[in-house]
């Protein structure tokens, strides 16, 4: 069959429709990273993460924009240590103001600003398309050198399409069995969105359909390629390259004892072994009784204990993450 070159693969399921397809890659602000928090459900400490990580960056020197994309359950500015913002994700949408930049809220750390969707509507958590698609065309255009996305969890299709934009898609994880469930259930998920974005595009629909018809959705996508490269080798090269892409990040939290700090290693291996697909695992964060301290108090933690040793691991994971990006960037030998 006639396919477009592998390279022109869309990254971003959102890029589909009419409308989206005038959302290029090329209207990114020029250097800017996205990095997204996500995980298979509450509690897992997404949002004080995703706010330390955000600190830690700005302080580094980097121009960063926290997110709170976690629509209808936004808390990110209590992470802050700051006031509920007056403005937010709500009135970006409903077109009283112009841009996301004219949301921002300062949070005291110099770099560091804040789109909050604190005082948003509760119906702002069902975006519609064309409002999902602002917001994301928003994100893209912000002038920062990283945006942090604080992404609600469950696996609806706002979640997973913020997971999605991210060059950076974080798996957080406790060292539980229902987290570790629910995470490879998040990201199986994001992957199968992501692929239904390629299908469409190419028109390759029919064929996928008739594979997962025999081979059964629980056998994931290693077997998924498999099948479909018996059956087109060009498809099956196009369907590889994009498992290639799809490329989560992991960071466990709320670690305990000597087990749950090599949870993250079992876990990437066991990404690897039945799904196919790989995975890079950013660092643990231990359990500190620090941290809850002053999460009760309102107060972020990178500013009160900088020295701290939830400090230094999440020092660790802005590291992994920088040293990616610069092997992302640089050519190939």
């Amino acid at each position: 069959m006639d396919s477009p070159p592998p390279s022109e693969s869309p990254p971003l399921p959102f890029e589909l429709t009419p409308t989206a397809r005038r959302l290029k890659v090329k209207e990114r602000r020029q250097g800017l990273r996205i990095i997204g928090v996500g995980g298979g459900k509450g509690g897992i400490g997404k949002s004080l993460l995703s706010a330390s990580l955000g600190i830690d960056l700005a302080r580094r020197g980097h121009r960063v924009v926290l997110v709170d994309a976690d629509l209808g359950g936004a808390n990110l500015h209590t992470c802050l240590g700051i006031e509920q913002p007056v403005v937010g994700i709500g009135d970006f949408l409903d077109h009283r103001m112009g841009g996301l930049d004219e949301v921002m809220t300062q949070t005291g750390v110099e770099n560091l600003t804040l789109v909050s969707g604190a005082r948003d509507p509760l119906d702002v958590a069902n975006l519609k398309h064309h409002q999902k698609l602002r917001f994301l065309r928003g994100i893209q255009g912000l002038a920062a050198d990283f945006v942090v996305l604080d992404i609600g969890s469950g696996t609806n299709f706002n979640v997973l399409d913020f997971f999605l934009v991210a060059d950076h898609g974080i798996l957080t994880l406790v060292p539980e069995p229902t987290s570790i469930e629910n995470g490879y259930r998040f990201l199986k998920s994001a992957f199968y969105r992501r692929l239904k974005a390629v299908e469409k595009l190419y028109g390759i629909q029919d064929l996928l359909e008739s594979v997962g018809r025999q081979t059964g959705a629980t056998q994931g996508p290693r077997a998924l390629l498999t099948e479909v490269s018996k059956r087109d080798p060009t498809v099956g090269r196009l369907l590889e390259l994009e498992m290639q892409r799809f490329r989560p990040r992991l960071v466990i939290n709320m670690a305990r004892t000597p087990a749950d700090f090599e949870v993250g290693d079992a876990v990437v291996a066991a990404w690897r072994k039945f799904f196919g697909l790989e995975m890079d695992y950013l660092g643990c964060i231990g359990y500190d009784d620090e941290v809850w301290r002053w999460v009760r108090l309102k107060r972020p933690l990178l500013v009160q204990s900088p020295g701290g040793a939830m400090a230094a691991a999440v020092r660790g994971i802005a590291d992994h993450l920088l040293q990616l990006d610069v092997a992302h960037s640089s050519p190939a030998l």
